[in-house]
C-alpha cells in the first residue's frame, strides 16, 4: 500500500489532475483524470423502436407502457435518489416500407418484423399509421429526449424492383426502381416535414441500413446498396431537405461492420465508405453537401470478440477517420457473434454477463474509436435473444413468447443491460466531452479490458464531471480518491444486486463491486 506521505506528495505534484487510486491485482492503480485534455464531444446515447414498439405502444395497457417509457426516457430520481430510468438522449424511429399492408404476400412470416407505410401506392398519406411507434415518439419528447433519428431500410414496397420489402436478387444494388429515386426521397422528406409540423421533428435521417448485406431472405425489410446508389439518393435528399428548410441532417451509411467504414473488406462497391463519401477526390464525395453530417455511422456487430479484435479494429477505424477529419457514431449493436465470454446471441440474458460484455464494447467505441454517439439496436424485444433492453413475455408457461398474446399485453422485465447502458446514458449528456484518463502502473489494453477500465466526461458549461468505472473482475476493487479541485459526491452502481443504485461518497476510499459498472458524479475546477 502507498503511505499517507506519498499520497500527500502525489496530491501536491498532480494539482491539475483528478487522481483515483484503485487496488488491482494486489497493486495500487493510479487513474489520472485531466479535464483540460479533451477528446470528442458526445452527441448522445440511444436505442430504436423497431419493431416491438408498434404493438406495445398501440395496444398494451397504459400503466405498463407508461412504465416502460419511464425506464427508457426518464431523467428523474426517486425519493431515495435512485434513477427512475436511463434517460436516453437519442430515439430512433423506424420509417416502414408497407409490408404490414401486404400481409402474408410480403413473405415475411413474423408479423412483428413487418412495418406499416405512411404512403400507399395511389400516393395518399395516412399519418395514423405506425400508431404504436408514434406513441413512444411522443413520450420520448415529453420526457425530454434531446435528439430524434428517422431511419429507413427499404423504399415503399410498390416502388421496389420486386414489389417486396426485401431483396430477391443476388446483386448489390438498391432494391428500388431506377425512376423512383426522386419519389423515394420525396417520401422521406415528406415524413420529416410532417413530424416537424407536429413538434416532433427529426434531427437526423438515416436513409440506408447495413448496405453490405444482401437482404435476400424474407426475415424483415431490408435492401443492399452500392456506394453509388447511396450517393445518388443522398444528393436528392440533400436538395429536397434544403428546399423545404428542414433542420434535419442526413447521416450515413450505417455500415454492417466497422471494417467497411475504412477498408473494402471484400466488398469494394459497398466498402471503404469513409473515403468513398468524404474524400475530396472520390467520385461519390458528399462532404460538401449542405445537409450531410460529416460523420460515418457503423455497427459494432462481429467486431467485439476476441478482445484483441475489439481493440485493433477500433484503433484502425480511428486512424483512418482522423485522416479524413470525419466523426464516428456507433449507431447499432446487439449480440450476434459467438463468443467464449457469453456464448452467442441466442437465449435472452437479463443478468450481468451480457451487460458487462456490452459495457466493454461501449467503452472501446468511446475511448478507442472516439465515438460521439453510442446506440443499442432495439429497446424492446419479445425474442429469446440478446437483443433488447427491456424483455417482454406472456408469463404463461409453454407460451412465454407467444406473438399473438403479446400483441395486447404481457410482462416486461428491465435487464441489467438497460441499467448498464444507463450508467452512461443517464449521466453523460449531449454536449459533454470525453476527457483524459490514464491508468498507472501501465497495463496492456487487453489486461485492462479484462479487469478495470475507466473513462471520464466533462460538462464544460457547468463544470461537472462524470467517471464511468467498469470492474470486470470477480473481486472487489478498492478505490482511493485524491482529487484536487474536484468534488465527487455521488455514485450509482449496477451489479448483480443493484440497478444504478445511489450511494453517497463520504470518504476518499470507495469500493467497486465485483462485476459491476459504477458512475461517479461531481464537479471540477472549483
Amino acid at each position: 500500500m502507498i503511505s499517507a506521505l506519498r499520497l500527500k506528495l502525489l496530491s501536491y505534484f498532480c494539482m491539475p489532475l483528478l487522481t483515483i487510486s484503485a487496488e488491482v491485482y494486489g497493486q495500487l492503480i493510479q487513474v489520472h483524470l485531466d479535464p483540460a485534455t479533451q477528446f470528442q464531444q458526445i452527441d448522445g446515447f440511444g436505442a430504436s423502436d423497431a419493431w416491438r414498439c408498434q404493438f406495445v405502444g398501440e395496444h398494451w395497457p397504459d400503466h405498463k407502457k407508461e412504465k416502460i417509457a419511464t425506464l427508457l426516457f426518464s431523467q428523474e430520481f426517486d425519493d431515495e435518489q435512485n434513477p427512475e430510468g436511463i434517460g436516453l438522449s437519442i430515439w430512433r424511429f423506424y420509417v416502414g416500407a408497407g409490408t404490414t399492408e401486404q400481409g402474408a404476400n410480403s413473405d415475411i412470416k413474423n408479423e412483428w418484423r413487418r412495418a406499416e407505410s405512411f404512403l400507399d401506392k395511389e400516393g395518399n398519406y395516412d399519418w395514423s399509421k405506425q400508431q404504436g411507434q408514434q406513441w413512444f415518439l411522443r413520450k420520448a419528447k415529453e420526457f425530454g429526449v434531446e435528439h430524434f433519428l428517422a431511419f429507413s431500410i427499404s423504399a415503399p414496397v410498390f416502388w421496389t424492383l420486386n414489389g417486396k420489402g426485401y431483396n430477391t436478387s443476388s446483386g448489390a444494388a438498391l432494391n428500388l426502381q431506377p425512376d423512383r429515386y426522386s419519389d423515394y426521397a420525396d417520401f422521406l422528406v415528406s415524413v420529416l416535414k410532417h413530424f416537424e409540423e407536429q413538434n416532433l421533428g427529426f434531427d437526423y435521417l438515416s436513409p440506408v441500413n447495413e448496405p453490405q448485406w444482401d437482404w435476400n431472405k424474407p426475415s424483415q425489410e431490408g435492401t443492399p446498396a452500392t456506394n453509388e446508389n447511396i450517393y445518388t439518393l443522398t444528393r436528392l435528399l440533400d436538395e429536397k431537405i434544403t428546399a423545404r428548410s428542414l433542420k434535419t441532417k442526413i447521416v450515413l451509411p450505417e455500415a454492417a461492420d466497422l471494417r467497411w467504414l475504412y477498408k473494402s473488406h471484400g466488398k469494394p462497391e459497398r466498402g471503404d465508405q469513409a473515403n468513398a463519401f468524404f474524400r475530396n477526390d472520390s467520385p461519390f464525395n458528399l462532404g460538401e453537401q449542405h445537409d450531410v453530417m460529416k460523420a460515418v455511422l457503423g455497427h459494432s456487430y462481429f467486431t467485439t470478440w476476441p478482445v484483441d479484435s475489439l481493440i485493433s479494429i477500433r484503433q484502425g477505424l480511428n486512424t483512418s477517420l482522423k485522416e479524413q477529419g470525419v466523426d464516428y457514431w456507433q449507431s447499432e449493436f446487439c449480440i450476434l457473434e459467438k463468443t467464449d465470454a457469453i456464448g452467442s446471441g441466442h437465449q435472452r440474458d437479463l443478468g450481468m454477463n451480457t451487460a458487462l460484455y456490452v459495457a466493454r464494447v461501449i467503452h472501446a467505441d468511446l475511448t478507442l474509436a472516439n465515438a460521439r454517439s453510442w446506440q443499442w439496436w432495439t429497446a424492446l424485444t419479445i425474442a429469446d435473444f440478446k437483443d433488447g433492453l427491456i424483455y417482454l413475455d406472456t408469463g404463461v408457461e409453454g407460451k412465454l413468447f407467444d406473438q399473438d398474446l403479446l400483441k395486447h399485453d404481457g410482462n416486461y422485465h428491465a435487464s441489467k443491460l438497460l441499467w448498464v447502458l444507463g450508467n452512461f446514458s443517464r449521466f453523460v449528456r449531449p454536449g459533454m466531452v470525453r476527457v483524459k484518463a490514464d491508468l498507472k502502473p501501465a497495463q496492456t489494453l487487453k489486461e485492462q479490458y479484462n479487469d478495470v477500465i475507466i473513462s471520464a466526461y466533462a460538462d464544460r458549461i457547468n463544470s461537472k464531471i462524470v467517471v464511468v468505472a467498469i470492474n470486470n473482475a470477480t473481486t472487489e476493487k478498492k478505490v482511493n480518491l485524491q482529487s484536487p479541485g474536484v468534488t465527487l459526491g455521488k455514485m450509482f452502481i449496477t451489479s448483480e444486486s443493484e440497478n444504478m443504485g445511489f450511494h453517497k461518497i463520504s470518504s476518499e476510499t470507495i469500493t467497486l463491486s465485483p462485476r459491476s459498472v459504477t458512475t461517479l458524479t461531481g464537479n471540477y475546477g472549483q
